[in-house]
């Protein structure tokens, strides 16, 4: 299958929004489930399109799409000065295994490297999110648990955690 990485079109941004929050349902990355508070931001994506949101298109299809924060940009989380940062990843159920995931962090880490003054790449990621972990190690990143963090202060059980890739 021929994977083609593009900018996102407004037309394609509730699709957009509902692969990524149902992505995080399936997953049980989400404590609340429909009524988490980070489901409205997940289906926000004309919000995320401030910083670049990519898709993974197949056979004229969204597959998924990524938010790519590039350096000093907005709706980073944890990227510091010299630092880009991938978000909100998310890959249609019937669409995994075929290479968008990666298809979409290779692009993001391309863009990352095109980009003036950034040194490194950096991810926050759920601890059960095993098949993603191996992407983004196969590709270079290595864990920073020192920069570790919970989004949620008054729920102790959310730690995500981190990686980074070195440019």
């Amino acid at each position: 299958m021929d994977i083609t990485i593009r900018q996102a079109v407004p037309d394609e941004y509730e699709l957009i929004g509902e692969i990524t929050a149902q992505a995080y349902l399936q997953d049980g990355l989400l404590d609340f489930g429909e009524s988490d508070e980070y489901l409205v931001e997940l289906k926000d994506v004309a919000k995320r399109a401030a910083a670049d949101v990519l898709v993974a298109v197949a056979d004229g299809h969204v597959l998924g799409g990524v938010t790519f924060v590039p350096s000093g940009g907005p709706m980073a989380d944890i990227a510091g000065p010299g630092e880009a940062e991938i978000r909100m990843l998310a890959v249609a159920q019937e669409a995994r295994g075929r290479g968008a995931g990666e298809a979409l962090v290779r692009t993001c880490t391309a863009r990352a490297r095109a980009t003036d003054g950034c040194t490194r790449i950096v991810l926050s990621t759920q601890r059960t999110m095993h098949t993603a972990h191996r992407i983004y190690e196969r590709l270079g990143f290595v864990r920073t648990p020192e920069r570790d963090w919970n989004p949620v202060p008054h729920l102790d059980d959310i730690t995500l955690l981190t990686y980074q890739l070195t440019l």
